[in-house]
């Protein structure tokens, strides 16, 4: 895999993904054993509710620790933070995770641009953002808001996406930095900071 300054000093990795990403990070989380040098945030599509199983099936298939997000949780490399349903998740400059109930986006909250549009305010070039499976265009805004900031943009192949609406528009309106399959993104993630 071609080697890139874009992730050498990232802090924050955050994923994105709608319907058929769940599945994809089934493949990739049990694959990875650690991330010293930056933190995971995950924003997923999902019901409004309390449910709390997304959450415990993550923490069940990785080795990688998942905190629980609350409003001013502080983000520190090495766990997984997964947006919580219902909430849109934003990032401080003080590095605390916090949570916003305004109005949906994309009919969805937590919604993916939102979170990585901040994302990219507060991190900037240390910022890597990818965009999985899903059937809406939630998430082309916010890869366009990482890359702007510098930072570096990755969507899942159309073709290998159960739904490949949300990183096929995405691939059309951004210009990614890399298009990659599930074992693509995996190798990606793997050498971000080596």
């Amino acid at each position: 895999m071609e080697k890139n300054g874009i992730t050498k000093d990232c802090k924050v990795l955050i994923i994105g993904g709608s319907a058929g990403s769940l599945e994809v990070l089934i493949e990739l989380l049990p694959q990875l054993n650690f991330i010293p040098s930056f933190a995971i945030v995950l924003i997923l599509h999902r019901k409004s509710s309390e449910d709390s199983t997304l959450e415990e099936l993550i923490s069940f298939k990785t080795k990688i620790p998942v905190k629980e997000v609350e409003d001013k949780t502080p983000l520190q490399s090495g766990f997984i933070y997964i947006a919580p349903s219902d909430y849109h998740l934003l990032f401080e400059n003080n590095g605390m995770l916090s949570l916003d109930t305004s109005e949906k986006i994309n009919y969805s909250r937590p919604s993916i641009d939102v979170s990585f549009e901040s994302a990219a305010e507060v991190y900037g070039p240390a910022l890597v953002g990818i965009l999985l499976s899903g059937a809406n265009a939630d998430g082309t805004e916010g890869l366009l808001a990482i890359k702007k900031a510098g930072g570096a943009i990755i969507v899942q192949m159309p073709e290998t996406a159960q739904m490949p609406f949300m990183p096929n528009n995405a691939m059309l309106n951004t210009n990614p930095h890399h298009v990659l399959d599930v074992e693509g993104i995996l190798n990606f993630i793997m050498a971000i900071n080596t």
